[in-house]
């Protein structure tokens, strides 16, 4: 006890905050904090342990033995432990021991708000600050219009760890080695985002980062984090945003982790049939306990703070909706009003949406959520949750089913792909390919489709075509954009070497093709979640197994006509109905020979006849090359 000081970083306010679950910057007080106290420099420490009889800071400066650093508890009745141990700071490596009142257990827990965490295997935390200089004002400045609902929003999902792999010393690649190869590789596929899987501390490789125990610490992993900020510098740099995903949802049960933290269900919900997940094993937070819901926010808080994040991919957010989410009668409670909602989770996500717009109205979050809860992406004075998007799992799982289909029987099924139009703008939608699509036995994206290899490659090029001129957002994991065979493996690299293939680098090309084509047409932006943004021209040719469609922006002339042909035979002389007349120029063809499709099948000769079709009084006659999208704009 001699050797730690009476310190503070807490005022009243701040203490007053916390207990209201008001407080949103917690990062700024607890934790591990390197400061100079009368003239001494050492670390301040901070743990919220409402249930401990005493609680020891132990690490490599005192040999990790209780007793020798003890912490005060504030007299306030907030359960925080504070105090100043001289002479220690960054770098040394550290973890909290914490006596219960109750119990008579003893847990040793790392630092729920370490900057820094030592590379698993092993779990202690570390005295940690940086000083970054970013480089990124102009960005910031600058990124409410990138980051807006009416403007082109294409996201490339990343798994740092099996992204690429440094193969001649089979490692992974670092931040550092990733804010050169990843970004310049984003940049030149024209994306205007990437999100990460979670890249917060986990100990678990096979987890993918979705089973967190360092909230406020991006992975040791990679390296640094100061070198996670140039990462994100980078991308910045090149005009690109950066997503993360976060896991409010759940945590391990790791004895290191917050389980049982203070020898109480101190982070997680005392009743197992709200505090327990049965599908992951896991823990979940008490969200009706004001300290966790200002735990979970500052960690939002945090990362679009500290780390200049442009969104948060929230994940789980149907588990948190729902009582009864995967549990079967007799293993949940009702509400107080009898209902399957989870009350308090649902006040918790209000909360922080309001507080991140509030503080950052320039990002976006962007709900993980299955479900047909209403009004997830609609702000919360209109009774929403106030996300900025949601994931439109509906239109991915359709969208999948009807291209793993043989083209021969698709006649019977075309209200697979028409059918997400009929809800396609109740929701802010994002479509996403996401690494779940492509795991456990699901088979990866191209080999999902039918058909010998040509085939099932013009169909990737298909689907990929039809999710870019769908309304929404777009969302596809890596490997996706060039037609990897095989499953996603967290273990392993991408199958680069497949590039050499010119069916692979058709792929590659397509989709880079494609998302300069979003960039560029603001039909395919402006409007993209609204019904005023999409017209029909004709969604009935079931026989032919052809779609057509309007996109439209803010102007007329800015509009774009797209066809599907969802076959492999060609269709010669097949009349689309128009809005108006006049001459048009192809400016899509997923089918050109740069994508490793025929080019045989030529629109050159476009234009419109008054004679009636679609119900309009103006038409065209078209060629629609196999398994393709063609797309065209008046001149």
């Amino acid at each position: 006890m001699a050797n730690t000081k009476a310190f503070s970083l807490f005022t009243d306010f701040d203490i007053n905050l916390f207990k209201a679950g008001k407080h949103y910057r917690l990062y700024e007080k607890f934790g591990s904090h390197i400061v100079n106290v009368d003239g001494e420099e050492g670390t301040y420490f901070a743990v919220w342990a409402p249930s401990a009889k005493n609680v020891s800071v132990v690490g490599d400066f005192n040999f990790w033995l209780a007793g020798e650093h003890q912490l005060n508890v504030r007299w306030d009745g907030s359960g925080i432990w504070e105090g100043f141990i001289p002479n220690v700071g960054k770098g040394n490596i550290y973890k909290y021991k914490i006596q219960s009142s109750h119990n008579d257990v003893t847990t040793e827990k790392a630092d729920p708000f370490a900057r820094r965490c030592e590379h698993p295997p092993k779990t202690a935390s570390v005295v940690w600050q940086d000083d970054y200089e970013w480089k990124d004002k102009k960005w910031m400045k600058n990124r409410k219009k990138n980051n807006a609902l009416n403007a082109p929003f294409s996201v490339y999902e990343v798994h740092l760890g099996s992204w690429k792999k440094q193969i001649e010393e089979n490692r992974f690649l670092s931040y550092v080695e990733l804010a050169d190869e990843l970004v310049d590789y984003v940049a030149e596929m024209n994306f205007t985002h990437v999100e990460f899987m979670p890249i917060m501390e986990y100990p678990y490789d096979p987890s993918w980062g979705y089973q967190l125990t360092g909230y406020f610490a991006p992975t040791s992993r990679f390296g640094y984090p100061d070198e996670f900020k140039y990462l994100v510098d980078k991308f910045h740099e090149k005009g690109i945003g950066v997503l993360l995903d976060w896991v409010p949802s759940h945590f391990p049960s790791d004895d290191h982790g917050l389980g049982y933290f203070d020898g109480s269900h101190l982070y997680e919900h005392p009743d197992r049939r709200k505090g327990y997940h049965q599908d992951w094993k896991s823990l979940i937070f008490n969200y009706g306990r004001n300290e966790i819901k200002a735990f979970l926010i500052s960690n939002a808080i945090f990362w679009l703070d500290q780390y200049h994040a442009d969104g948060l991919r929230v994940d789980a957010v149907a588990s948190m909706l729902f009582l009864d989410y995967s549990r079967e009668d007799g293993q949940w409670e009702p509400n107080i009003y009898g209902g399957n909602e989870y009350l308090e989770a649902i006040d918790f996500i209000k909360d922080m949406n309001s507080e991140v717009y509030a503080s950052f109205p320039d990002v976006q979050t962007i709900a993980e959520e299955s479900t047909s809860f209403s009004k997830v992406s609609r702000p919360i004075y209109d009774g929403g949750l106030g996300f900025g998007m949601k994931w439109m799992m509906g239109w991915m799982h359709d969208s999948l089913e009807y291209f793993a289909k043989e083209p021969v029987y698709r006649k019977h099924h075309q209200n697979d792909l028409t059918f997400s139009l009929n809800y396609a703008f109740t929701e802010n939608f994002m479509l996403p390919l996401s690494h779940d699509e492509v795991v456990y036995g699901k088979k990866a994206i191209v080999d999902k489709m039918p058909g010998d290899e040509w085939q099932r490659f013009a169909n990737l090029r298909l689907l990929y075509s039809f999710m870019y001129t769908h309304p929404g957002t777009k969302l596809l994991f890596q490997g996706g954009e060039f037609g990897q065979t095989s499953e996603w493996n967290f273990q392993t690299s991408l199958d680069w070497h497949l590039l050499q293939y010119d069916v692979h680098k058709g792929a590659q090309s397509l989709v880079k093709d494609l998302n300069k084509f979003y960039k560029k047409e603001k039909a395919l932006f402006e409007k993209q979640f609204s019904p005023e943004g999409f017209e029909w021209i004709d969604h009935g040719d079931h026989q032919n197994s052809v779609l057509s469609y309007i996109r439209k922006g803010e102007n007329e002339k800015d509009n774009v006509i797209i066809v599907l042909n969802l076959t492999p035979v060609p269709r010669e002389n097949y009349r689309i109905g128009l809005p108006k007349s006049g001459s048009l120029k192809q400016v899509f063809n997923s089918d050109d020979k740069k994508y490793y499709g025929t080019g045989e099948y030529k629109n050159t000769k476009l234009t419109s006849e008054e004679k009636e079709w679609n119900n309009r009084q103006h038409s065209l006659e078209l060629t629609l090359p196999p398994l393709s999208m063609i797309a065209f704009k008046y001149k």
